[in-house]
């Protein structure tokens, strides 16, 4: 995931704060962890999306995945490096129902979105800074650059697939370009990431992701999310190879950015919902660097079962987490 254009926060002091408590139907306020899933039978089993109230995700009939905290939103890791719950970016002073691109502090790479849906970004291949309004702005909840903290607003299902584990996919039409969910759970360190990543048994199923940000300064920022133990419905999301979603880093209240889904085409209800776990933005095709990999690598890599026509045979590989100290400055450097 690769911004052309720096990722700069909106101008004004910075201000370290935690967001005001949330009550029930608010579509903002304080993430934090809720209680463990238990997936009962049939479609009685639904977690509750804490976004808007309604049952968002369904439990398939017979299905009874693992439980795990269930979380709407990131929360902090175990390490304590990163509090994605504090609010440092300062609010736009916009006092209307809706803020408008060059007035709106937090819109000055432009409008966000059109219509609820993600629009479209002047390259193919690179994803561009999605600043939202925040808890500290002055306009109304109905603002259209608030999209993805309103969280789940899609009917999804959890259920159990023929060779992949747990799946995840829609029960209704999800138009291109719609947010779909956010990839959330615990944000980690990348001393912590690597150590739970260094401590996975081959059988285990890895939930960690790494996104990478490089900027124009030549900069990295990298973001460690782990939904292992706490987490959303995101935790469920299968890999493809030619995937209906893609993620892009949405930033609200901190730098600390939103995992966000959006629909990388029209999707049918019933579908699967799928995206690719390199993190290529909006399906580009694979670089010369993706596609040269070790026969080690390739050894430690596990087998992909998409099913799509240009099926790479095994799941995406970042070797980064498993090296030591020393590899990674070499790497770098």
């Amino acid at each position: 995931m690769a911004p052309r254009a720096p990722p700069q926060a909106p101008t004004a002091p910075a201000r370290r704060l935690r967001p005001p408590a949330r009550s029930a139907g608010q579509s903002r306020g304080c993430p934090g962890p809720g209680g463990p899933i238990r997936a009962g039978r049939g479609r009685g089993g639904a977690m509750a999306d804490a976004s808007g109230g309604r049952e968002a995700v369904a439990v398939a009939v017979g299905a009874a995945p693992p439980p795990f905290q269930y979380s709407p939103d990131n929360v902090p890791g175990a390490d304590g490096d990163v509090d994605p719950t504090e609010i440092t970016f300062p609010g736009c002073s916009c006092r209307t129902s809706s803020c408008a691109a060059h007035v709106c502090s937090c819109l000055r790479q432009g409008e966000n979105y059109d219509n609820l849906c993600l629009r479209p970004a002047a390259s193919e291949e690179y994803a561009r800074p999605i600043f939202e309004c925040n808890a500290m702005c002055q306009c109304g909840e109905s603002c259209q650059n608030r999209v993805v903290q309103r969280g789940l607003q899609f009917r999804l299902e959890v259920f159990k697939t023929a060779k992949k584990g747990w799946g995840l996919r829609t029960l209704e039409f999800i138009a291109k370009g719609r947010f779909v969910c956010e990839y959330a759970g615990e944000v980690l360190g990348f001393s912590e990431a690597r150590r739970r990543i260094q401590a996975q048994k081959p059988q285990d199923s890895n939930y960690i992701i790494a996104v990478r940000e490089h900027l124009h300064s030549g900069q990295v920022m990298e973001t460690f999310v782990d939904p292992t133990y706490i987490g959303n419905v995101g935790r469920f999301l299968n890999h493809s190879c030619e995937p209906n979603l893609f993620m892009v880093p949405v930033r609200v209240d901190s730098m600390v950015p939103k995992l966000a889904l959006f629909a990388a085409t029209d999707i049918a209800a019933g579908e699967e919902l799928c995206y690719d776990y390199s993190g290529r933005f909006c399906n580009s095709p694979l670089t010369d660097r993706e596609q040269k990999t070790s026969e080690e690598d390739n050894r430690l890599r596990k087998p992909c079962y998409c099913g799509s026509r240009a099926c790479a045979s095994f799941l995406p590989w970042d070797g980064s987490l498993f090296s030591t100290p020393d590899e990674c400055s070499e790497s770098t450097s």
